[in-house]
């Protein structure tokens, strides 16, 4: 609970005339328009622009360290700590520059779609458009009154108001500050609104391993005999393209829950990015951007008030935010059984890994940990040659708790439900990007189906000698010599080379997970192992 040193000047500003709680949809998009804040497209969204920001500031987000983080925290230079008194002076900025606004937005939220593990939020915002965003990607709730069994977090976002470094002992204007014991963060100096929802999934993996429930970045969906699969990959993947099939019923795109009674969608609504959207490839998403939905930082057309999603004119990172219900085949409850079945998509442009592969407990802790895709040649200045990007558990930037706690926990519910976990490589084959071609998109469509319906699980498999995977010898619907990646190159010295490349990397990565048992570590790929791989 707040302590009252924090709690009475956030009850007095709550009680002043120029706060407005818990508008609606209608009059939160009216009130936008009148401020300025953005414009109405021609299928009805609301199109803002982020300023300076168009993305996360991840070296100016800091927790801090106070009686609840202090031994929890794994502190690094993802968590970064920061003083209780730098907290405290922030805090009573941010509110003196609020008391001062003429209209104030709040509305009452919600993280968790399972009742029993239900996070109460308040969003307190000084942009209408904010409060929007807040209102559309969090549960909706029943007020503040509404008693889940777990304190409220407060989110104050206040982008108008600019820290001083030398004054206020942050790295910049900008700020997003955690505090676990006043369950309160204060967002100050971005305009981007996702910071709002991240700050709340980090705190979600914090609160929800004490209750063993496993905080996942990842999607969900359902088939139609109640068969649920979750979605792990990291951006350009394919997570929410594959993820988005018509056939089975979305339960949530990207933060999700594994309790005792199974898979719970964390938030109530989608935040898709929108660059190159077409309504031929991804319909269910083109057709969600409607009346109610943000766009952010998103190309609009002049004369028409047409959405150009082509256009990247001020950044590759445009966002569509709208409501779940917003897609047509979207699980009502949000709520699923435990996973049979559990997708890793990497999008390995070095070409060595296999189309798809079967993993064991161990090895699906391994690349649960390594979170390995790879950047291509071209998308970010200076590099030119592919590079091995690893994210911890597919989400590093969201992780307060030391890595090894959500892999043991992934671990012992997989091996407790029974849950198959596949890795599918969306990448290249035949060779590196540049030489080798990348994986048909109706092949990993193919291969994902049959491991969803189990029509691997009596294949006959080989194992992988440099990875260690066990690759199936056939699978519907795709050619059999696809399936041996080494088989796919004509030089096969050039991918024992790619092979041992790749491997060194996965290896040099894995060497700071000190807290995982021999044989989590001994279930990655060998080095050593490649040399031999192309003779």
């Amino acid at each position: 609970m707040m302590s009252s040193r924090f709690s009475t000047p956030l009850t007095r500003l709550m009680e002043g005339r120029n706060v407005n709680i818990d508008l609606p949809v209608s009059r939160l998009i009216e009130t936008s328009l009148s401020r300025g804040e953005g414009m109405l497209t021609s299928n009805g969204a609301l199109s803002v622009a982020t300023g300076e920001y168009t993305g996360r500031s991840p070296k100016d987000k800091f927790i801090v360290h106070d009686s609840v983080s202090a031994e929890k925290v794994d502190w690094g230079e993802v968590n970064r700590p920061i003083s209780r008194d730098v907290f405290s002076s922030l805090y009573d900025q941010v509110l003196h520059h609020l008391e001062n606004k003429e209209e104030l937005f709040v509305t009452n939220g919600a993280a968790g779609a399972d009742a029993s593990y239900q996070l109460p939020i308040l969003a307190v915002n000084e942009f209408a458009w904010h409060n929007l965003f807040a209102r559309q990607l969090f549960l909706r709730s029943g007020g503040p009154d509404r008693d889940t069994g777990m304190e409220p977090f407060t989110i104050i976002s206040a982008p108008q108001f600019k820290a001083d470094p030398e004054r206020d002992g942050t790295d910049s204007e900008t700020f997003i500050i955690l505090s676990f014991e006043e369950r309160v963060i204060l967002i100050g100096g971005t305009e981007y609104a996702g910071e709002m929802k991240k700050s709340i999934f980090s705190v979600m993996n914090h609160l929800l391993p004490e209750q063993n429930v496993l905080p996942m970045h990842c999607s969900a969906n359902v088939g139609e005999e109640g068969d649920t699969a979750l979605f792990f990959g990291l951006s350009g993947t394919g997570k929410t393209t594959l993820s988005a099939d018509p056939n089975r019923h979305l339960i949530g795109d990207d933060e999700h829950g594994w309790s005792d009674n199974g898979i719970f969608n964390i938030e109530g609504g989608c935040y898709a990015k929108c660059v190159n959207l077409s309504e031929k490839k991804e319909p269910q998403i083109w057709n969600a951007i409607r009346f109610g939905a943000v766009l952010e930082n998103v190309h609009v057309d002049s004369e028409t008030g047409a959405p150009d999603y082509t256009h990247t004119d001020v950044t590759e990172n445009t966002r569509a935010a709208y409501p779940l219900d917003n897609i047509p085949n979207a699980l009502e409850s949000s709520r699923s059984g435990h996973p049979s079945t559990i997708i890793f998509l990497t999008a390995d442009a070095f070409g060595v890994l296999p189309p798809i592969s079967r993993l064991t407990k161990e090895q699906a802790m391994y690349h649960f940990l390594s979170g390995y895709t790879s950047k291509l040649a071209g998308t970010e200045r200076g590099i030119t040659e592919p590079e091995a990007t690893f994210s911890t558990c597919f989400g590093s930037p969201f992780l307060p708790l030391d890595a090894s706690v959500y892999a043991e926990m992934l671990g012992a519910k997989m091996e407790h439900h029974g849950t198959e976990v596949f890795l599918v490589n969306t990448g290249w084959s035949g060779g590196p990007y540049g030489t080798g071609e990348r994986i048909n998109l109706s092949y990993t469509r193919a291969m994902i189906q049959a491991a969803l319906e189990g029509d691997l699980q009596s294949s006959e498999m080989a194992t992988e000698p440099v990875f260690g995977l066990h690759i199936p010898l056939q699978c519907p619907g795709v050619p059999d010599e696809l399936l041996q990646p080494a088989s796919t190159w004509k030089d096969k010295q050039a991918y024992a080379e790619k092979a041992k490349e790749l491997a060194q990397r996965f290896e040099n990565n894995f060497q700071k997970f000190t807290n995982v048992s021999q044989a989590v570590q001994d279930s990655g790929p060998s080095s050593r192992t490649a040399e031999t791989a192309g003779r």
